[in-house]
């Protein structure tokens, strides 16, 4: 039931856009809502995964984002030029069609009455779509109850050619999320038809193969799964397995999807339905709503903002993390302008065998920015991403994540650097620089050295040019932990009584207690004179023995933390906390070895994009990915049982 609104709407919708909130300020109004607050839906209204009752003189829409079709993406990409909408039916009421247009505007297409058992009808043109829109359906009960059997959105003409499908999941010790996927798959059979293998690529030391139930769900997939156990090599590595052995089972496509994710099954077969029908090969991806608020929407899609190598929306209306529950689709002008993007996140996305054929595999970067970097990749080859509307996965949203901060910094900026090395239109990849400095300074102001120095790594190990990449897949991970352990600021405790009392046994927070974020006019005199106390000023004992406050995640801000000598700050999962403490000799270092880095960089941008361009081929290529997985490979289920069947024979 949380995830109701995302199938049915229960509120009703006017006609007319409301202003977005940029126009209503310049008007100076506040936004106007598009319709009343959406009733809670009756569970025992849900007849079956594809049927349902209305009750007598209710109304439910189908104008939401799994059951709405949305017709501006078909229009762009697809061969389709008109659509047909069957609805099946039993008692008396009315269907009614509609679509909107690219501003969001409701317009009525066609009212249907219907009585008894029938199926009804609709042909649908394509063509007013050129910029956005949907279409959908509301059912409205007469005087007793309307049951909808079965509805489908329909394709005029013969089926395109059949194609095959390998799902690859990359898991490093996630076995729970990972069974659990399994049995969904398991449970929805209609969405495996055309999916000719499931592979796990397994990175962990918590086993899929070796967890309680995996046999049961292994013969539930009817020979489909295979396990390849490896050493760890990232999400790059993993995925790069997938599209491996896609291509070499004859699949024509490779479906890629995060282990710490639950699937909507249906998105399966609306991914491969809007592939094979697409003008030329396109790489096709879902999108991600927050697991744990699953009414939130991550983003419609995202591109890469060119001057600062940043992932950004394409339009200013868009809006991070939006809640269907709060507004549905037909109460979001935005959300029916189409989106085109560069990438797609690799947590759900369908690439076919013959982009991966023509210009390779993920660059073998570990993790953060090769999904990114594929899909720059094949949009310079002239392959599109497009971010499907209605097929989507619920995934840990990067909120509730240390995202930016601990091991996961390295890969954040040697990666970014990276695809600024090989795509940023700009002298010196414009403001990417820059914002790296920035990010550096930010960092060690806020006494997060381990992260600043796992930074400083990545501009080193990026500059030692394009060569060592394969070799350090494996490497790079273990020495990143190892330096983390011998600071303070990345040992997370999760006993409270673990730390030394706060001076002033209080917690920071609340509006009182937090300073603001310095402004454009205050940042220079702010900044010199944080940087003469971070860097000039000692340490007492007292604040090295005791922190001086306890900050909680929310408020650890580069321009709060940096305003203190020592501080108990807590992770973003709440599990635990770690001390920062400040270190003028070591944020002096941590600054220069940047500083130094960042000048190197600058000096020779020019010949290092040319190396890391001339060299991304030979890196991405079956034969170099080959090699890596020839040295790293454990077991693969499919050689034991080939072996099993031999000692048979």
């Amino acid at each position: 039931m949380d995830t109701a609104p995302l199938y049915v709407d229960m509120g009703t919708a006017a006609g007319t856009p409301a202003p977005t909130e940029q126009e209503a300020r310049k008007q100076g109004r506040r936004p106007v809502r598009l319709s009343s607050q959406a009733r809670e839906a009756h569970a025992e209204d849900f007849i079956g995964r594809c049927s349902t009752r209305v009750r007598p003189g209710e109304r439910v829409s189908f104008g939401s984002y799994f059951n709405a079709f949305a017709a501006g993406y078909w229009r762009k990409w697809t061969t389709l030029s008109r659509v047909r909408l069957s609805v099946t039916t039993r008692g008396e009421g009315t269907i009614v069609v509609f679509r909107s247009n690219a501003k969001g505007a409701l317009l009525q297409q066609k009212s249907i009455p219907v009585s008894g058992e029938q199926t009804s009808v609709v042909e649908l043109d394509l063509l007013p779509f050129g910029d956005g829109g949907w279409y959908w359906f509301d059912l409205v009960a007469g005087r007793g109850e309307l049951l909808m059997d079965t509805a489908e959105w329909q394709a005029p003409g013969p089926a395109p050619a059949a194609a095959s499908v390998t799902l690859e999941i990359t898991t490093l010790n996630k076995t729970s999320f990972c069974l659990s996927n399994l049995r969904l798959l398991a449970a929805h059979p209609e969405c495996l038809d055309h999916v000719s293998e499931v592979i796990i690529v397994d990175q962990g030391t918590d086993k899929v193969s070796a967890a309680p139930g995996f046999e049961e769900v292994a013969k539930d997939l009817d020979g489909k799964l295979r396990i390849i156990e490896q050493s760890n090599l990232g999400g790059s590595g993993g995925f790069s397995r997938g599209m491996f052995e896609a291509c070499g089972n004859g699949s024509d496509y490779a479906l890629l999807m995060d282990d710490d994710i639950v699937i909507e099954p249906e998105s399966i077969t609306r991914l491969l339905t809007f592939a094979r029908y697409c003008r030329k090969p396109t790489i096709v991806g879902g999108h991600m709503f927050d697991l744990h608020h699953r009414t939130a929407l991550h983003t419609l899609g995202e591109i890469v903002n060119p001057q600062r190598i940043q992932p950004d929306q394409p339009y200013a209306e868009m809006e991070l993390g939006h809640d269907f529950l709060i507004s549905n689709l037909r109460q979001t002008p935005w959300m029916h302008r189409r989106v085109d993007v560069d990438y797609n996140g690799w947590w759900m996305c369908l690439i076919p065998t013959s982009i991966i054929r023509e210009i390779g595999l993920s660059m073998p970067v570990f993790i953060k920015w090769d999904d990114v970097e594929f899909g720059l990749r094949a949009k310079a080859h002239g392959h599109q991403t497009v971010s499907l509307p209605g097929a989507a996965v619920w995934h840990i949203s990067w909120g509730d994540k240390d995202d930016l901060v601990g091991w996961q910094a390295y890969f954040h900026n040697r990666n970014r650097l990276m695809v600024a090395l090989m795509y940023s239109p700009f002298a010196k990849g414009g403001r990417a620089l820059l914002g790296a400095l920035f990010a550096d300074l930010k960092h060690t102001l806020s006494m997060q050295y381990a992260t600043a120095k796992g930074r400083v790594w990545a501009m080193e190990d990026l500059l030692k040019g394009p060569d060592a990449l394969h070799g350090m897949l494996d490497t790079t991970l273990p020495r990143i932990r190892a330096m983390l352990a011998e600071h303070s600021d990345t040992v997370y405790l999760s006993d409270p009584d673990d730390f030394p009392a706060a001076q002033k046994e209080t917690t920071l927070g609340g509006s009182a207690a937090v300073a603001g974020r310095p402004s454009l006019k205050t940042l220079l005199p702010w900044g010199m004179k944080t940087l003469r106390k971070q860097l000039f000023t000692d340490v007492s004992a007292e604040d090295a023995a005791r922190p001086q406050a306890r900050i909680s995640h929310q408020d650890n801000k580069w321009w709060t933390v940096s305003q203190f000598d020592s501080a108990i700050v807590t992770n973003a999962e709440g599990t635990g906390a770690s001390w920062y403490v400040r270190n003028p000799q070591l944020a002096k270092s941590l600054l220069t070895s940047a500083a130094a880095s960042m000048f190197q960089l600058v000096r020779r941008w020019d010949g290092l994009s040319a190396e890391y361009k001339a060299k991304m081929p030979a890196l991405t290529s079956m034969e170099s990915w080959s090699k890596t997985f020839a040295e790293h490979t454990i077991a693969d289920s499919r050689d034991r049982n080939a072996h099993a069947l031999g000692e048979r024979g």
